[in-house]
Parts: structure tokens; C-alpha cells; sequence
């Protein structure tokens, strides 16, 4: 039996045992239910036929490519695996199937009608940038190759939806298996705390495997139709080096999607959370994720569309983006150096995410399940348990990307380049380990930064938002000082591989980074199997509260709860690290694709000319802008979740009783539709600031007798955005994760425990760092990484 737990009065047993039914209607997929009508045997013969193309395809550009989609595809099977396992769990009794039911409705429902709007507004984009590529003039490659004006256009294009069309498909992944997880975690919970474990960090494997990948398969797929259509290689077609530029347009498809998702689904997640929280814990004193609280249903429904759905988004585009300019840039080398072979650089970057999908599935499985129930003690921390599989991906991964230089960057020309490349390789990985590491130490309770962070509760709201604030600065020294070691040791050793140009000039260093970037992302799947286990231990929390179960219950998926805080805050680390190194790659390449079409050498960006430095203030400035209108995004639209529920408390008093029961679908359409509203502003300010800044010094360059300088301008805008929109996620993410492990650092019991003040200003500060850690730190990842591609893609009308 469980402990008494009074509040109000009453003791926690004598609550209703039974909730009452929220859910409004069955919600199955159409793609679903098309194909559950489908005979299963012409499935399979369907999807024979599908893979025999894909391998004729494969096998016609590269037997390279022939082995990326074998991987890809038995990791598909793999991922069908996890999900056969996760779904044979059970639900738990019919209380909590019944919250699930309604978390799954709600959730499935904005998804279905933010990809809706999200879908009209990407293929408005997709006639502007077919206009565009229409009236632009052609670079002297694509018109020796034959490429005319009008396919270059219609190949742009159709990359561009394809990626936001996988993009969307890797947000509904995300979703799409948390909301059916997460009472499967609360179930096991009931029985053991690692078999909990273990079920949530399957059901964010399937879904990180799945994201991972569908960016290697897409990127895969049109490379080799591209290939195949174009005749690369053929006399009097295009070169095989210039292929990878045809691609940006996908990674530009899926920032696209992925910003909005992002913004969307932060604004929904923190909305909800805030409302729910300034009302019902500090105003009426009851627990998170209590049943009279009629924002708790909005709540848990934005874990999935903002922490799950959006981050799938996220991860994908940051992968797509990372191999396209990777690509870009080892096609630019190998024809600067002349090397006789060039597809071993320009498909290594599909290899490495290749061999990222063998060993996450190695270090998902090394998590194992066991007979000992109970709360995870101290000697079973489940950090612990999850950096031991991540540490068995991590040498695993070293052992691949060895392999994968070797066997792909060998060249006859520079016999020991593959080694040095190697080593660049081994900078992205130690990188990688050193971001999960610092955010770790800044966000974990069981570190000093924040232990300091919860004792400054103690003494008022004010000095707990001083030292959130000062903290979140301080963490941002780090990461930087980290990144800057990795960006010169990997072009230093890129320099020195021994490959050079006719002129005997060094030109690995750019390529070098790129390794580096791919080294750092080879782990990606195990990361973001981490990042999905947050939200879903959440979400399992939340209904083991609302369904009132045992105490002990509850205590286990606390401590999952706030170990996925953990995993998510050290996830983002590791995803705006990336998108650092991702966005310096992808200015190189703005360059050298400006250089090509001007035919005038573009190779430096002098900022002590007036527009050009100007240029760069409008960057940092479009960081801060941004930030600030998702942060205020998320606040209107919690006043409106505030005032309803405190509309509901007053004109409901039975609610605090259980006498009565809460309007949850009100605080959803609230949530739902202000946040689709609030999404556009942000979103917009992000596309349209890079394209008007460019074309108007172009017109200010024509006037004034200076050639280049919209391009000029735009390049330095990116610098300035990039360097500042690194320095401000850190800050949000850090700072918000710091408060919000801070408050659940006193909910064990420290300081005071629950309802003390202490409690009460720690709960004021995870109420600020929301906004911050789940809405505007997130969307800069991917508006950084988007600023760089769509200024590849629009790089024309700047000239």
C-alpha cells in the first residue's frame, strides 16, 4: 500500500482510483490505414520491387552507395524490431490507458494541423525559389555540363519539398512513438525501475534510428537519381564534383520544416507548461502533473509535439545539412587536387552516418533489463547505466571512422592523408564527448553549478533568477574555448595531410573540418535516443500522477524524469556544437558557390567596410530579435492558459475536491491555436531577413560602384548570426536546464522539499528558463543551420 500523502486535508488513497474518460475519438494515421487494408504479401512484394530500384539505382552511380543503403535498410528492420518490442509491453490498468488515449488525440491532432500550415507556407517558398532559379544566370560549369536554367530550377525545387517532406516524416516518427511509449514506461514502472528504463530508451532508439536513417537514405536516393538522370561523369555531362551543389536545396527543405516544427511545438510544450505550473503549483499549491489541474492534458500532449516531434525535426536536418556541405567540400577538394577517383570524398560522409546507424544500435541494446525491482538506487543511477552505452558507441565509432578513412580516403597522392584524416575524425568525437560532458556538470543536480543554483531558492525568487542567469553566461566559456581547439586542430590537420593543388598549395584544411564535423555527429543516433528518452520519461511521470498510483511509483519515474532533463540539455549541447561546425562548413561553401557564379574570387569578407560590418550587426541582431519573439510567444500565450484555468478554479470549486472534472480540451484548442498563430512572426523574420538584406546592397553595390557587396554583406551577416545565435543557445539551453534540474534537485527534499519557499522560487525559476531550454534555444539551432543553407539557395539574387 502506498503511503498517505496529505494534501488539503485528505489522504492521497481516498482520491477517486478511477479518471475519467478524456478521450474524444480513435485517431489512426490515413498512411496507416491504407496500408493496414493493403494484402500483406503485396506489401512485400511492393516493397521488393521498391528496394530491387533502389539497389539498380545505387549500383549504376557507386557499389559505395550500394553499401549505405544495405545499412540503411537493415536498419530499418532493426528499428521494426524496437517498436514490436516497446508495443508487446503492457498499458498499465484501463486509468491510465485512458491518458494516454487523450495525450495521443491531442498531440496527433496539432501535428496533423501544424504540418497542414507548415506544408501550404513551404510550397508557397517552393514557386519563389522556382521563379528565381528561372530568371538567374547559369554558372560556366552547369552550361558546359548542358544543366540548363529551367532543369536546375526544377531539380532545386523538388529537392527542397522532398526535404521538408522527410523532415515532416521524421517529426511524426518522433511523436508518432512517444505517445504510445509513455504508458508503456509508466506500466513498467509499476514492476521495475530498470525494466522502465529500458523500455523508454527503446522507444527513443526506434525513433533516433528511423531519423538517422531517412537523412542517409534521402541524401543517398538523390545523389544517385541525380547520377543516373544527369549522365555525371559522361562526356559532355556534369562532373561528379559538382553533383553534391544540386543537394542544397534538400538541406534548405529540411531547416525549413524544421524551424517551424521547432518553433511550433516550443511555443505549444512551454505555454502549456508555464500556465500549468504558475496556477497550479504556486497559486493552488497541488503537485505537477496533478488531475485537477485542466492544463495537465495540454502539458503532456506538448512533451510530445515540442520535445519529440520538433527535436526528430531538428536532428534531422542538422545530419542532412552536415553531409551536404561535407560533400560540397570534398568534391571542391578532390578536383582542386586532381585526385583520379574523387567519389571515396564525396560519399564518405554517407559511410560514416552509415556506420552511426551500426554502432547506436550496438549501444541501445548494450541497455539491458533486469529482475531487480524498486527505485533505481545510487549504485544503479540510470545516467549512469545510459553513459556506459553511450561510451560503448563512442568506441565503437572510433573503431568505424578508422576504418572508413582507410578504406575511402586513401589516396595514392597523399599516401598518409587518410591518417591525418582519421585524427580529425577522433577531434569531432572528443568534441562531441566534451559538450555531453560540460552540459552535463551545468545541468545535472548531483554537480556543484547547480546544487549553488537550488540554495539561492532559499533566499527569494530574485537571487535564484541572478544566479540561473549568471550560471547560463558562465556556461557558454566552454563549449567556445572547445569548439575554437577543434575547428584549428582539425583544419591544421587537414592542411597537413599532404594534399594540395597544382600550385603545391596546401587545401585538406577545409575537408579536415568537415571530418571533424562528421566525427562529431557519429554518434548522432545514441544521442538523440538520449534527447527522446526525456520527454517520454515525462510524459510516464505525468500519467503515473494523474492515474494515482503508488507513491513508489511515482518516485521511480521522478528520478527517469529527472534524468531525461539531464540527457535533454546535454543533447542540445551536443546539437549546437554541430551546428557550429556544420555552419562554418556551409559558409565555406556560400563562398565558393558565390565565387563560381560572379567568376570574380571571393575568399575573405573585409568588415571594415561600412555595409559589410553593418551587415554583420543586422546578424547578431536577428539572434537576439528572433530569441526574443519565441520567448514572448510563449508568454502570451501562457496569460491565456493562466486566465483559463484560473477561470475554471473559480467557476469550478468542485474541482479541487474531484467533485468536478477539469475542461482539459479547452487549454488544448488554447494552446493549439495560439501557438500555430505565434509560430509565423519568428519563422518569417528568420526566411526573409537573409534574402532582403541581400538584395538590398546589391542594389546599393550596383549604385555605388561596388561588385559583390550584397554577397558580401550576407556573408558577414551569417558570420555575425552564427557567433552569436552559438553564444545565446548556450545560454538558453544551459540556463533553462539548470533551473528547471535546480527545482527538481528540491523536490527530493532538500532545502525545505515540496510547497517550502525555497521550492516556491525555484519554481518561479524553472517557470523563466522554460521559454528559454524548450523554445528559443532549440529554434536557433536549426535557424543558424537554415541561414546557411538558404543563403546557398538564394545566393543568385545577391549578385
Amino acid at each position: 500500500m502506498m503511503e498517505a500523502d496529505m494534501e488539503n486535508g485528505r489522504p492521497y488513497q481516498e482520491r477517486p482510483r478511477t479518471f475519467p474518460t478524456v478521450r474524444s475519438r480513435s485517431s489512426v494515421p490515413l498512411v496507416f490505414r491504407m496500408l493496414m487494408r493493403i494484402n500483406p504479401r503485396a506489401l512485400i512484394i511492393l516493397f521488393l520491387l521498391v528496394f530491387s530500384g533502389v539497389l539498380y539505382v545505387g549500383a549504376s552511380t557507386s557499389p559505395i552507395v550500394v553499401f549505405v543503403f544495405c545499412i540503411c535498410t537493415l536498419s530499418l528492420f532493426f528499428s521494426l524490431y524496437l517498436t514490436k518490442w516497446v508495443l508487446a509491453k503492457d498499458e498499465g490498468p484501463p486509468e491510465m490507458s485512458e491518458i494516454s488515449d487523450a495525450i495521443r488525440d491531442g498531440a496527433e491532432g496539432f501535428f496533423r494541423t501544424q504540418y497542414g500550415t507548415i506544408s501550404k507556407m513551404a510550397f508557397i517558398l517552393a514557386f519563389v525559389i522556382l521563379g528565381i532559379y528561372l530568371f538567374r544566370t547559369t554558372t560556366p560549369q552547369q552550361e558546359a555540363s548542358g544543366l540548363g536554367r529551367a532543369t536546375s530550377a526544377y531539380i532545386t525545387v523538388a529537392s527542397f519539398l522532398l526535404g521538408a517532406l522527410c523532415s515532416g516524416i521524421a517529426g511524426f516518427v518522433g511523436m508518432w512513438v512517444s505517445v504510445r511509449a509513455n504508458v508503456r514506461v509508466s506500466s513498467a514502472a509499476r514492476r521495475s525501475a530498470r525494466e522502465a528504463l529500458q523500455v523508454a530508451v527503446r522507444a527513443g532508439g526506434f525513433s533516433a534510428i528511423v531519423v538517422v536513417c531517412m537523412a542517409v537514405f534521402g541524401v543517398a536516393i538523390l545523389y544517385s537519381t541525380f547520377y543516373v538522370w544527369l549522365g555525371v561523369d559522361s562526356p559532355g555531362s556534369m562532373k561528379v564534383t559538382d553533383l553534391p551543389l544540386l543537394l542544397v536545396g534538400y538541406g534548405f527543405g529540411a531547416s525549413f520544416v524544421a524551424l517551424f516544427a521547432q518553433l511550433g511545438g516550443g511555443i505549444y510544450t512551454k505555454a502549456a507548461d508555464v500556465g500549468a505550473d504558475l496556477v497550479g503549483k504556486v497559486e493552488q499549491g497541488i503537485p505537477e502533473d496533478d488531475p485537477r489541474n485542466p492544463a495537465v492534458i495540454a502539458d503532456l500532449v506538448g512533451d510530445n509535439v515540442g520535445d519529440c516531434a520538433a527535436r526528430g525535426a531538428d536532428l534531422f536536418e542538422s545530419i542532412a545539412a552536415e553531409i551536404i556541405s561535407a560533400m560540397i567540400l570534398g568534391g571542391t577538394m578532390a578536383e582542386r587536387c586532381k585526385i583520379e577517383d574523387p567519389s571515396g570524398f564525396i560519399l564518405f560522409p554517407l559511410v560514416v552516418h552509415s556506420f552511426d546507424l551500426v554502432v547506436s544500435s550496438v549501444g541501445i541494446l548494450s541497455i539491458r533489463g533486469t529482475r531487480d525491482s524498486g527505485i533505481i538506487s545510487a549504485i544503479e543511477d540510470p545516467m549512469a547505466i545510459m553513459q556506459k552505452g553511450y561510451s560503448v558507441t563512442i568506441m565503437l565509432a572510433v573503431l568505424t571512422f578508422g576504418v572508413s578513412t582507410r578504406w575511402l580516403l586513401y589516396t595514392e597522392q597523399a599516401p598518409s592523408a587518410w591518417l591525418n584524416f582519421a585524427l580529425c575524425g577522433l577531434v569531432g568525437i572528443i568534441t562531441a564527448y566534451a559538450f555531453v560532458w560540460i552540459s552535463k556538470y551545468y545541468t545535472d543536480y548531483k554537480h556543484e553549478p547547480v546544487r549553488l543554483l537550488a540554495l539561492s531558492s532559499s533566499t527569494g525568487h530574485g537571487t535564484n533568477i541572478i544566479a540561473g542567469v549568471s550560471l547560463g553566461m558562465e556556461s557558454t566559456a566552454l563549449p567556445v574555448l572547445v569548439i575554437s581547439v577543434a575547428i584549428i586542430s582539425a583544419y591544421w590537420l587537414g592542411q597537413t595531410s599532404g594534399l594540395v593543388d597544382e600550385s603545391g598549395n596546401p587545401t585538406g584544411g577545409l575537408f579536415g573540418t568537415a571530418v571533424a564535423t562528421m566525427g562529431m555527429l557519429s554518434t548522432a543516433g545514441y544521442v538523440l535516443t538520449m534527447d527522446m528518452f526525456g520527454p517520454i520519461a515525462d510524459n510516464a511521470g505525468g500519467i503515473v500522477e494523474m492515474s494515482q498510483q503508488p507513491e513508489s511509483v511515482r518516485d521511480i519515474t521522478d528520478v527517469l524524469d529527472a534524468v531525461g532533463n539531464t540527457t535533454k540539455a546535454t543533447t542540445k549541447g551536443f546539437a549546437i556544437g554541430s551546428a557550429a561546425l556544420a555552419s562554418f562548413l556551409l559558409f565555406s561553401a556560400y563562398m565558393d558557390e558565390v565565387a563560381s557564379f560572379a567568376q570574380l574570387p571571393f575568399k575573405e569578407v573585409d568588415i571594415a567596410v561600412p555595409e559589410i560590418f553593418v551587415g554583420g550587426l543586422l546578424g547578431s541582431m536577428l539572434i537576439f530579435l528572433f530569441s526574443a519573439w519565441a520567448c514572448s510567444a510563449v508568454g502570451k500565450t501562457a496569460q491565456e492558459v493562466v486566465n483559463e484555468v484560473r477561470r475554471q478554479f473559480i467557476e469550478r470549486p468542485g474541482i479541487m475536491e474531484y467533485k468536478e472534472k477539469p475542461d482539459y480540451g479547452r487549454c488544448v484548442a488554447i494552446v493549439a491555436s495560439a501557438s500555430l498563430r505565434e509560430m509565423i512572426r519568428p519563422g518569417a523574420l528568420a526566411i526573409i531577413s537573409p534574402m532582403a538584406i541581400g538584395v538590398i546592397f546589391r542594389i546599393v553595390g550596383h549604385s555605388t560602384g561596388q561588385p559583390l557587396l550584397g554577397a558580401k554583406v550576407v556573408a558577414s551577416m551569417l558570420m555575425f548570426a552564427t557567433v552569436a545565435g552559438i553564444l545565446m543557445a548556450l545560454f538558453l539551453n544551459t540556463a533553462g536546464g539548470a533551473w528547471d534540474n535546480a527545482k527538481k534537485y528540491i523536490e527530493t527534499g532538500a532545502l525545505g522539499g515540496k510547497g517550502s519557499e525555497a521550492h516556491k522560487a525555484a519554481v518561479t525559476g524553472d517557470t523563466v528558463g522554460d521559454p528559454f531550454k524548450d523554445t528559443a534555444g532549440p529554434s536557433l539551432h536549426v535557424l543558424i543551420k537554415m541561414l546557411a543553407t538558404i543563403t546557398l539557395v538564394m545566393a543568385p539574387i545577391f549578385l
